[in-house]
Parts: structure tokens; sequence; C-alpha cells
């Protein structure tokens, strides 16, 4: 009995460390590197990306400066710094890429460590590249109306004086837009890519503590939500089973009331 005992509680033990295993398995499990993103013909979506990267404290520097070379020396094709924080366990990166560049650039940046999230957004620009072009249109067909006027021999100097004031505001207005116009199409061009370096033994303290906090607030608003559609799908049945309620209750006394009067 005594060795039957000792082999069953092996096998216990051994099932319960290939399940420990197996969970460990899952956590060292990081998401897929990012690959960058264009926009399919007709449409006008501009790309963004967030990558967390979780390294060794010590190398967090070395990665930072890694990847800022290699956008400022266009190793993966056209790239321009827009920010770069350093503090003492962590440091962040964002740049503006070109499509082809994301993917090689994630990977130099987690050389060495994990990836511990990604995310891609996307911005449809068509409303506001429309908008830009229909303003532009419109000035430009002021302008050559202007222009037309100015050249008339006999305008007054009063009034060519002031045609010049609405010309200068006319094409500040365009330059103006001229510039919005350029930055959309930049934005089409090409992605925003934020490179998040987090010191991985930090992580390992306060971010599993931060995952599950956030965790709980995705499953509470998960049944918040589904609480909310239960009530909004039972509603009109509680408005409807009201008002039969009181016709009942209305009815069923009519109804004892005559009872009673006919048992005196």
């Amino acid at each position: 009995m005594s060795r039957n005992r000792s082999a069953l509680m092996a096998l216990l033990l051994l099932g319960v460390l290939q399940v420990l295993a197996g969970c460990s398995k899952k956590q060292e499990v990081s998401p897929a590197p990012i690959s960058g993103e264009s926009s399919k013909a007709g449409a006008m979506l501009a790309y963004e990306h967030v990558l967390r990267i979780r390294l060794p404290g010590a190398e967090i520097a070395g990665r930072l400066a890694a990847a800022r070379q290699a956008c400022e020396t266009a190793r993966f094709g056209a790239c321009n710094v827009l920010r770069i924080e350093q503090a003492e366990h962590d440091a962040e990166l964002v740049v503006r890429i070109v499509p082809e560049g994301v993917e090689p650039m994630a990977k130099l940046a987690a050389q060495g460590g994990s990836i511990g999230f990604r995310q891609t957004t996307a911005e449809d620009l068509a409303d506001a590249v429309n908008d830009n072009q229909r303003q532009r249109e419109l000035l430009e067909k002021h302008g050559r109306h202007l222009a037309e006027l100015a050249a008339r021999k006999d305008i007054a100097v009063a009034d060519l004086i002031a045609l010049s004031h609405e010309q200068a505001s006319v094409e500040s207005l365009l330059q103006s837009l001229q510039a919005v116009a350029a930055n959309q199409q930049r934005r089409l061009d090409t992605n925003r890519l934020e490179l998040h370096f987090r010191d991985a033994g930090t992580y390992s303290r306060s971010g599993r503590i931060g995952d599950g906090f956030s965790s709980l607030l995705d499953e509470a608003t998960e049944g918040v939500t589904d609480a909310l559609g239960l009530l909004g799908y039972g509603l009109p049945f509680l408005l409807l089973a009201f008002p039969l309620a009181l016709l009942w209750r209305r009815l069923w006394r009519r109804f004892t009331r005559r009872g009673s009067t006919q048992e005196r």
C-alpha cells in the first residue's frame, strides 16, 4: 500500500509540474513583431504603431541609441525622429518611418529583449484631405478673380490697395492649407512608430500587478456591458408588462368585488 501511495503521489507531482511548466511557457510567448502598413487603393489611412519592449535595464540605453542611429541614418528607409525620452528604468523613442522600415526597426529595437505589447491603429484622413482640397480650390478661384480685378486699367488706387491686401491674405491662407496637405500626405506615406523600452526586472515586479488590474478592469467593463445589454433587451418587456399588470389588478379587483356582492 505504501508503495502504491508513493507512486500515486509521484504521478500527481509530475502532473502538477507539467501544468506549471506549460503555464510558464504560455507566459513567455510574446506578440509577433509589428509590420508596416500602407493604405489600399481608394483609402486614406494614417497608421500608428505602439511597441513595448522588455529589456535588461543595462541594455536599454544601447537599444535606444541603436534605434535612433538607424533612423537618423535612414538605415531602413526615410525616417525622422519625433521624440526621445529616457529615465532610470525606461526610455521612449517615437519615429516616423516608411512602412517597409517598421518591421526591421522594431526587430532592431527588440533585439536581446521581448515584446510585451503591440498595437496598430489607423486614422481615416479622407474627410480631412477632401475638405482641405475643397478649401484650396475655392481660394485659388478667389485668387484668380482678384488678379483679374487688379489687372483692370480703370481700377481706383484705393481699390487696388484693398485688392493687394486681399490677395496677400488669400496667399497666406493657401500656404497654410498647402502645409496641412503636405503633413497629411506625409502621414499617409509613412507610419508613426512608438518604441517604449522597459526594464524587465522592474516589469516583473510591478508590471504583473498592472496587468492584473487591467484584466480586472476589462472583465468589469465586459460585465457592465453585458448587464446593460440585458437591461436594454428586457426594458421594452418591462414597459409593456407594467400597464398589463395594472389592468390585470383592476380587473381582478372588479371580479372579486362582484363575487362578494353576489354572495351577499
